[in-house]
């Protein structure tokens, strides 16, 4: 990882803001892949889509520790990261009660809306749900710390392969059109990874007094996540046997992926 994460400031520079752009354009490419596969793969079961989705979980969740939480601590103290935490979850929070959106199960949250139709509620839930991941990348970038934030690029990126098809086939099978449509959707929902990755790398790089609040922010906006939506939702139709299963996996291939590449 060493020499990639070499090659990697070889090729895009050394300036965190690019390297954001840069962290930001590839995790939401492979979702964009995930999401395109809904154009070749002809069926998926919700079963296999909750399998996915915990995978997914999974490696959010240990990405949270190993690349955002302890590293955080490091930077500042366990004091600063715990506010960091208590501030993701918090604007989390209110996003989901105040922001209208839709999931496909759960149904509509937030604010009530008559002029969104069901999906851009829909994308409102996955942009929500991309947000942190998007943060999070960029903070990594942000901290200087080039080889740790290519494990955590790469992490997500590959966690977002199956949540971009999860997204697609979701869609498809809630009729939001054909299959070329529903791949758009996938395809949009992640899209503000792109500047909340800019907006990370900028933030730490102008408040550099700022960055374990901000791994905190982002872990905790992830854990958020992780608990309110994802498993609740993978949990609700009788698969959540399988859906363990795929967090735990997810689990072990972040802490492999954290410590052979690191």
């Amino acid at each position: 990882m060493e020499s990639f994460a070499h090659w990697f400031i070889d090729t895009f520079g050394s300036n965190p803001i690019i390297l954001g752009l840069i962290g930001g354009i590839i995790i939401t490419a492979m979702n964009a892949a995930g999401a395109l596969l809904v154009l070749v793969v002809s069926e998926v079961s919700q079963k296999m889509l909750d399998a996915m989705l915990g995978f997914a979980a999974g490696i959010m969740l240990t990405a949270s520790f190993t690349s955002l939480i302890l590293p955080g601590i490091e930077y500042g103290s366990v004091y600063t990261v715990i506010i960091g935490i208590i501030i993701g979850v918090v604007f989390l929070d209110l996003a989901d009660h105040f922001i209208p959106h839709m999931h496909f199960i759960m149904g509509e949250e937030g604010g009530h809306s008559k002029r969104l139709k069901a999906v851009w509620l829909f994308i409102i839930a996955i942009t929500l749900h991309n947000m942190p991941e998007g943060l999070a990348v960029g903070v990594g970038f942000g901290s200087g710390n080039i080889k740790d934030a290519v494990i955590l690029m790469l992490a997500i990126g590959f966690q977002n392969i199956p949540e971009g098809l999860a997204v697609s086939i979701s869609s498809l099978h809630a009729g939001m059109g054909k299959r070329f449509y529903a791949s758009l959707v996938g395809i949009r929902a992640g899209l503000v990874e792109i500047p909340l990755a800019i907006l990370g790398a900028w933030a730490v790089t102008a408040m550099s007094t700022i960055l374990p609040y901000a791994m905190g922010f982002a872990a905790g906006a992830m854990l958020y996540v992780i608990s309110d939506e994802i498993i609740p939702e993978t949990h609700r139709q009788g698969h959540e046997r399988v859906a363990t299963f795929g967090t735990m996996v997810g689990i072990l291939v972040m802490l492999y992926l954290d410590v052979a590449l690191g």
